[in-house]
C-alpha cells in the first residue's frame, strides 16, 4: 500500500523522524488516548498498527486500490481529528477506528450510486438528446471504474458539462450559468460528450 496523503490537512506522520515509541504492551486503547491528547508520536504508533487494515476492509468494499487509498487517508485524518470523542466503554479502539472506516466506505459507494443513477435519470427524461437511452443502457451495465476511465477520456469541457449535470446535480441552465457559458453551447458540449462515452463504453 502506498504512502496515503490526506487531501487538506497533513498527517502527524508525515512531520515525524522516525523515533522508536516504547513498545512494553503498548495497544491500540492507549495509543488511542494519547493522541485524544495531542500525541504525535502515539499517532505514528496507531497508524502503523492499524492503517493496513483499515485500507483491506476499505478495499474489500469499494475494490478499486486508488479510491480504497483515498478513503483510508480520510479515515486516518478522522481519527486524528476525532480522537478524544473515542469511549473504551463503549468497544475497543481497533473496533471505534475500523467502524469509521466501514461508515466511510459505504458512503463512497453510495456517492457513486448516487451519481450513475443521475445520468440515469436524466438521460430517461430528457427529449433533447435522443442517444439518452444509450447512456440509460450503458450505466445500468457497467462498473463505475468504466465510467470514470470513460469520463478521463473527455476533454476538459465535455467533462466539467456532464459532471456538473449529472454527478452535481445541476440543470442545463444551471451549469452555464457555472461555466459562464451560453446554453446551446453546454447542451452541445454534453451531447458530444455524452456521445463519446457510448463510444468507449462500446454500446451498439
Amino acid at each position: 500500500m502506498s504512502d496515503m496523503r490526506p487531501e487538506h490537512e497533513e498527517l502527524p506522520t508525515q512531520r515525524l523522524v522516525a523515533v522508536p515509541i516504547p513498545q512494553a504492551r503498548v495497544d491500540a486503547d492507549e495509543l488511542l488516548a494519547r493522541v485524544a491528547r495531542g500525541d504525535e508520536r502515539a499517532f505514528a504508533a496507531l497508524y502503523d498498527l492499524v492503517s493496513a487494515r483499515v485500507f483491506g476492509l476499505i478495499r474489500r468494499v469499494l475494490r478499486d486500490p486508488a479510491q480504497s487509498e483515498e478513503v483510508a487517508q480520510e479515515v486516518m485524518v478522522e481519527v486524528w481529528r476525532t480522537a478524544p470523542k473515542f469511549d473504551p466503554a463503549k468497544g475497543s479502539a481497533t473496533a471505534w477506528v475500523f467502524t469509521i472506516a466501514h461508515r466511510r466506505a459505504v458512503d463512497r459507494v453510495r456517492s457513486e450510486q448516487a451519481g450513475i443513477e443521475r445520468v440515469r435519470r436524466v438521460a430517461s427524461v430528457s427529449a433533447e438528446t435522443p442517444y439518452d437511452d444509450v447512456v440509460e443502457t450503458a450505466t445500468a451495465r457497467i462498473e463505475q471504474q468504466q465510467v470514470r476511465r470513460c469520463l478521463d477520456g473527455l476533454t476538459d469541457l465535455q467533462r466539467e458539462a456532464i459532471t456538473l449535470a449529472y454527478y452535481g446535480g445541476n440543470s442545463y441552465r444551471e451549469v452555464a450559468d457555472l461555466l459562464g457559458t451560453a446554453l446551446p453551447t453546454i447542451k452541445t458540449r454534453m451531447r458530444d460528450g455524452l456521445i463519446r462515452m457510448r463510444d468507449c463504453l462500446g454500446v451498439a
